[in-house]
Parts: structure tokens; sequence; C-alpha cells
């Protein structure tokens, strides 16, 4: 049996905002099943056994109640605070600037998937550092897909073998990544999650088979199923 990896770094990305929640706070300080949401991905963070090193990249007008909830988790491991920047691509950066020197790689991870389990944390460390090259948590696509025009209309049916979903933990080489995030700065990029930087400079990505449950909590709705999904663990 192998033996998980150690020395771990890890970014959570907890920088975001409730307005898809309808909310006005952070969605990650909302509660779920009687905690707030972000205790339970960093929970689980806390418990992978490959993960040395937590920092949480969030807002200042959040920073009470998330180091509120670190306190009241009693950290076994080192968890510290990064400021955010205005985009979850630029905090992201300021995370990348907030690693330990020692860091040669790192798993980025956004807060509001609550329900990833510190297995899967593991396994994305181990394939990580075995194959040297940057992953992503991700599930195979099970609906069809539509791609579709500016009035709507259907422009192309994409064959859905070929799709996935991304998700994160999303793993990386920390000096490829900072590459990535610098050229992107020049270049004036702007990605919805850090694999695309390694996408348009034509590095590979892997994908790493994660379980459908580990959502992204968005809308009042995926709240309610993740509050379902928590009951039947």
């Amino acid at each position: 049996m192998d033996c998980d990896p150690v020395g771990l770094h890890l970014l959570i990305v907890a920088a975001g905002s409730g307005r898809r929640m309808g909310s006005e706070r952070n969605k990650l300080l909302l509660p779920l099943e009687g905690r707030p949401l972000l205790a339970w991905t960093l929970e689980a963070a806390l418990a992978s056994r490959s993960i040395e090193w937590i920092g949480l990249v969030g807002q200042e007008r959040d920073r009470q109640d998330i180091e509120a909830i670190v306190a009241s988790l009693k950290a076994p491991k080192p968890v510290q605070w990064v400021q955010g920047g205005d985009s979850r691509q630029a905090s992201v950066a300021n995370g990348l600037t907030a690693l330990p020197v020692r860091a040669e790689h790192v798993l980025i991870h956004d807060g509001a998937r609550c329900l990833a389990e510190p297995e899967l944390f593991d396994r994305c460390s181990r394939s990580l550092l075995s194959t040297g090259e940057a992953l992503i948590a991700a599930t195979p696509v099970v609906d069809t897909i539509k791609q579709v025009d500016g009035q709507q209309c259907i422009v192309h049916t994409p064959p859905r073998a070929a799709l996935w979903a991304a998700q994160t933990p999303q793993g990386f080489p920390v000096e490829q990544l900072r590459q990535a995030h610098r050229r992107a700065l020049d270049e004036g990029w702007e990605v919805t999650d850090d694999a695309a930087l390694f996408e348009r400079l034509g590095w590979p990505v892997r994908v790493l088979e994660a379980s459908g449950a580990n959502l992204k909590i968005t809308t009042p709705l995926d709240l309610e199923l993740a509050a379902a999904l928590l009951r039947r663990r």
C-alpha cells in the first residue's frame, strides 16, 4: 500500500461573495448543517495526510469571521491568512506570493467546494508528485451540452464523450504556475481557473476523476443538496 505524500501546500480561495446565493455576505460564511460552509472545506483539508500548510485567501471584511472558523477547528497544521485580490485570478496570484519558500508544488481549491473529502486531496497530491504534471479534479459530463449564440440559438453539440466538468483541487508545480500568472498579467488574460492558463501556454494538464458530489455551492439549491449529502455521510 502506497503511503500518502507529505509536504504539499494548499491554497483555499475564500474571497468570493454571496451574490448568486441572494446573500449580502460571503457565501462561505453561510450556515450548512449548523456550521459555516467554509468549516466543512477547511476540516477536510486539515484531515488530509498530504497537506502540511494551508493558505486561506480572503477579503479583509471577512477576515475576523474566517479566523474564528480556523480557531474553532484547532488546526493541527499551519493555516495562514492571505489577502485576496479583485478577482479569483488575482487572489490565486496573491496566494502564490504568500507560499513558503520551500513550496515546490501547490494545490488550489475553491472554498465553495465544501464536500471535497481528505482522500481527494491525497489522490491529487500523489498524482502531482508522481507525474510532475499539472492536474485537475474533474468528472465526466453526463448531460448533452449545447453551444448557443447571442440569440440563444443552438450552433453546436460537442461530443459528450470528450467533455469533463472541471472541479478543484487543481495541482501545479509552483514555479510553472507563477510563470503562467505573470504571463496572464502581461497579456491581459482573464480565466476562470488556473488550468486555463496552462492550456493557453500549451502546457499539459491531466484530469483526475472525482465524484460528482464534489459540487460547488453557488445557488440556494446547491446549499440544500450539500446539506442532504452531508446528512447521508
